[in-house]
């Protein structure tokens, strides 16, 4: 089986201005897009062999969320804060087994970059949106957008 790579946006979180931009929070709405999120994978029967999240409040918070259903605890990862790139995708899925499921919790422009860089699709990635792409080396195949 090839390896997959899911990307799981933040849920909304507080106004760029109300603090900085790595203390800012999740808004009830927000926590209800993670709590969704991960319970729609899990609905799926989706089983990950690793949540990797971003250190920022927002997408911690979203990863700890959705991980509640899904039974695997997230790990911080700091590439995933700023500038993820299709390197740091393939490293982090390097980590495990050729046909793993890897769940990464981030951030926009970053992540629908990585999608386009893997499979060519452009994709409007909205806070608490789920993307997958099947791997086969650097090649993807966009197979879920939710």
């Amino acid at each position: 089986m090839a390896p997959q790579l899911w990307l799981l946006r933040h849920g909304e979180a507080v106004p760029h201005d109300s603090k900085p931009d790595a203390e800012r929070e999740l808004t009830a709405r927000g926590e209800r897009q993670s709590v969704a999120a991960g319970a729609g994978l899990a609905r799926l029967g989706v089983e990950f062999a690793a949540i990797y999240t971003s250190p920022k409040v927002r997408a911690a918070d979203t990863a700890k969320l959705a991980a509640s259903s899904l039974n695997v605890d997230p790990e911080i990862e700091d590439v995933l804060g700023d500038g993820f790139e299709v390197e740091d995708a393939l490293e982090l899925l390097g980590r495990h087994d050729g046909g793993a499921k890897v769940l990464v919790v981030g951030h926009n422009p970053s992540f629908a970059q990585v999608v386009h860089d893997l499979t060519g699709a452009r994709v409007d990635f909205k806070k608490g949106a789920v993307a997958a792409v099947r791997l086969s080396g650097r090649q993807g195949e966009l197979v879920v957008l939710l």
